[in-house]
């Protein structure tokens, strides 16, 4: 057997993993420059805090996908047509990104922000449903994990890019770029993603009528899989909301912070494909389980730190339990996904992803207010209640 046979790496995974970073590149180049850009825009920045525009712009992005993601991906199951919705979703974010060179006003940074989130919506369920039909039980956690580093990847790149060609160029090189990337991303899956040479899985659950919410497709396993991968991402985004708090406390510099909280993707990026890997070897509930109960204390101790490079090293480990918990659960949707409903299950996951990243900074801020340490103690126990969750509702055979 080929070393990409064993690795569960193919064309098809190669192609949607790369087009993933190119256009998580282009998608977190907004993070730096859209702050800025909102800052200087006349009329209603006027009248209301920078800060408060900026929250808005957040969460329009996040509770788009919440609500779109679901059903982009019953969309997805319906019609089958998973290609065609991956590049609809990445030209509706080309247009979009590239929109922000003509808005003026921030109602139509609302708009133009909302729009990416619907093309994001519409493009990661359908990825990651075509993933599961690309890949096979014994390697799919690995393509999993090299799928999801390749994010990560991108997702690290392109804040930098951006800020480099914002100094240089200003903001209009910055979104033209940004566009250029998930065009890139586009191109990717046009000319490599052979989707006649897959299992026809859609369309093929043996049902009368189509439903978003089907008993079979919303399983307890997979809501219980949503669950972890919630609480996972409520415990490591606490830490964004609370920047200010851990530089005073800690008597450091955003440099400091920054590398401290990019302390988490570097070790998600390192450890990823390998426990992915492992996930193919052992079984994927280990895993995950193992992953949440490590986030646990991890996570409660960051309101314990006393140092930049203690704050630097929990971060570390929670990119370590983040890594086992993320793959692995991918995979374990996949494996578990009857024909025809793979979107809409992998839907179930990412929502709760974005539901998690909504609301870790959301309650971090709020009790923070009260205690610093309270808000990482209790996004320690949701991690502990994600792991007993998966422990009582999650099996790895099929229903």
């Amino acid at each position: 057997m080929q070393l990409s046979q064993r690795l569960g790496v193919n064309r098809v995974v190669l192609a949607l993993s790369l087009a993933r970073m190119t256009d998580a590149l282009g998608n977190s180049m907004m993070i730096i420059v859209l702050p800025l850009y909102v800052a200087q825009m006349p009329t209603i920045a006027e009248k209301l805090p920078p800060t408060l525009l900026i929250g808005i712009l957040i969460s329009i992005y996040g509770i788009i996908n919440i609500v779109g993601q679901p059903l982009m991906g019953a969309l997805t199951d319906r019609f089958g047509n998973r290609k065609q919705i991956i590049l609809s979703g990445l030209i509706l974010m080309a247009g979009a990104t590239c929109s922000f060179t003509l808005a003026t006003r921030f109602s139509q940074l609302v708009l133009i922000r909302a729009l990416q989130g619907v093309g994001v919506a519409l493009a990661v369920p359908a990825t990651l449903a075509l993933m599961t039909s690309a890949t096979v039980r014994a390697t799919r956690g690995g393509s999993m994990g090299l799928y999801s580093t390749m994010r990560l990847v991108g997702f690290s790149i392109g804040p930098l890019l951006s800020g480099l060609l914002y100094e240089k160029f200003g903001f209009g090189t910055v979104f033209l770029v940004g566009t250029g990337m998930v065009l890139l991303s586009a191109g990717l899956v046009y000319l490599w993603v052979d989707e006649s040479n897959l299992p026809v899985r859609a369309k093929s659950l043996k049902t009368e009528r189509f439903r978003i919410f089907e008993r079979e497709i919303w399983s307890n396993k997979i809501l219980g899989l949503g669950a972890a991968t919630t609480s996972m991402a409520l415990a490591y985004s606490m830490m964004a909301a609370l920047e200010n708090e851990f530089n005073v406390r800690l008597d450091q510099t955003a440099v400091g912070f920054g590398l401290a909280f990019s302390a988490l993707t570097i070790g998600r990026m390192l450890v990823q494909f390998p426990l992915g890997r492992l996930s193919d070897r052992i079984g994927r509930k280990p895993v995950i389980l193992a992953g949440l109960i490590l986030m646990a204390p991890a996570t409660m101790a960051l309101g314990l730190v006393g140092s930049t490079l203690a704050l630097t090293g929990v971060r570390f480990v929670q990119g370590i339990a983040s890594a086992a918990i993320a793959a692995p659960t991918l995979a374990l949707v996949g494996d578990l996904s009857p024909v025809g409903g793979e979107a809409r299950q992998m839907a179930v996951v990412t929502t709760g992803f974005f539901a998690g990243t909504s609301l870790g900074p959301l309650i971090a801020g709020s009790l923070a207010v009260y205690s610093f340490e309270l808000p990482f103690f209790l996004g320690g126990l949701f991690a502990l209640l994600g792991a007993l969750v998966v422990y009582r509702t999650v099996s790895e055979e099929a229903a």
